[in-house]
């Protein structure tokens, strides 16, 4: 186990790749959703028709749409959430390599979208697979974390006798 210190606090493998994974969502995030502002009007699609596209949309609501233009209840819930993240990833289960990086996911995804809020109102969403409402990489990583969060809790409780919860 490697440790990089810069006096009493130590941090560990697992702790630079949460980092990492935290870091990379967020910058990936911004970044795809900063060309997509510039490069494409606003219901733009490129192609104009198939299965999977990049269509430019505004999504003032949370998932789905839901509470739409309600940007303070849904920043608020974001900051909280983001809170709890950071409280979760001091508990033991959450030690685990595969954990941290679906944590890093979660909550990089939860930064990049809470960006688009406090900057502009609204989340820039651009993936669209026309079966699916559209979305975007923060979107994603929220989803992958929340799997790998899921299959490693679940796995963990069963292997120790735990019903899960």
């Amino acid at each position: 186990m490697a440790f990089v210190s810069s006096g009493p606090v130590c941090y560990t493998e697992k702790d630079m790749v949460f980092a990492l994974a935290v870091s990379l969502v967020v910058i990936a995030d911004q970044l795809s959703k900063f060309l997509i502002r510039t490069n494409l009007d606003l219901s733009q699609s490129i192609p104009e028709d198939g299965l999977v596209r990049l269509t430019y949309v505004r999504n003032p609501g949370a998932a789905f749409g839901l509470l739409s233009n309600q940007t303070f209840l849904i920043i608020l819930t974001a900051v909280v959430g983001i809170a709890i993240l950071f409280l979760y990833y001091r508990y033991p289960p959450f030690g685990r390599l595969p954990v941290r990086v679906g944590l890093g996911l979660l909550l990089g995804g939860s930064i990049g979208n809470l960006v688009d809020r406090l900057r502009s109102g609204y989340v820039t969403d651009f993936i669209d697979l026309r079966v699916w409402p559209v979305f975007n990489l923060a979107d994603s990583a929220i989803v992958v974390g929340v799997v790998i969060l899921a299959y490693f809790l679940i796995f963990l409780a069963l292997r120790e006798g735990h019903p899960a919860r």
